[in-house]
């Protein structure tokens, strides 16, 4: 299906995978709003891809409201959610904080849920649309230190398989992508060392993930897709 014209929100799309997607997607021919809590970084992201961007924090209700408002101002509605916008926190059980857990799971599942619910409303209303959400292969195994993390990947799975038994009868799709681990500052932001590889995922392949996704023709979907390295060793 050709997918030019598609209206299309990517949450956390002023860097690494949001951004290949959004990129992608403005490539497609598609109309793009991004979403990001920093507001230099967006406006240059949005300038680079030649898209809109609009600020916000998906894990306060009230944004995330406003977010989808404006993104449908903008492009004349919606059409796919792409709910990417996460980080994560990483300790030993016996280390962890409440706030790891609380800040973790503020936007990688409310933030989530806020801006599906959101974007829900309009897709069943025009009885077509796909949302899509970025979790990770910590959604389906769990590792040590990954509490906080995969717990909230966990949530997203576990959201993801709600929502696509509740919206599959207003013909609105519902996408989860598992991607393994992908070269992007989200490492570096957690605190951790990644070691860079030319053979392991970069953005593009996830990004080239959520076209494949979209571009389906509507009367099918891929529920769940794990994307992995052929050989990242």
């Amino acid at each position: 299906m050709d997918i030019a014209g598609q209206k299309v929100l990517v949450t956390g799309g002023s860097a690494g995978i949001g951004k290949a997607t959004a990129a992608a997607l403005v490539a497609a021919g598609c109309k793009v709003v991004i979403n990001g809590r920093n507001e230099e970084s967006l406006k240059a992201a949005a300038a680079e891809l030649g898209c809109v961007g609009i600020a916000g924090d998906v894990g306060e209700e009230a944004d995330a409201k406003r977010i989808v408002s404006e993104t449908v101002d903008q492009l004349g509605g919606i059409d796919v959610l792409v709910n990417n916008a996460g980080f994560g926190r990483f300790g030993m059980l016996v280390e962890l904080e409440a706030h790891d857990m609380e800040t973790v799971w503020r936007t990688n599942v409310l933030g989530a849920m806020f801006m599906g619910r959101e974007v829900a409303k309009r897709l069943v209303e025009q009885r077509s649309g796909t949302i899509i959400n970025i979790a990770s292969t910590a959604a389906t195994k769990g590792f040590a230190g990954g509490t906080a993390y995969a717990s909230s990947k966990f949530a997203l799975r576990g959201m993801s398989e709600c929502w696509r038994e509740e919206l599959r009868r207003h013909d609105v799709r519902v996408v989860l992508i598992n991607p393994s681990e992908v070269i992007t500052e989200f490492a570096s932001r957690a605190g951790l060392n990644q070691e860079a590889s030319e053979k392991k995922l970069q953005p593009e392949e996830i990004a080239h993930a959520v076209v494949s996704a979209i571009a389906m023709d509507p009367r099918g979907f891929v529920s769940e897709l794990t994307v992995i390295a052929t050989n990242p060793f």
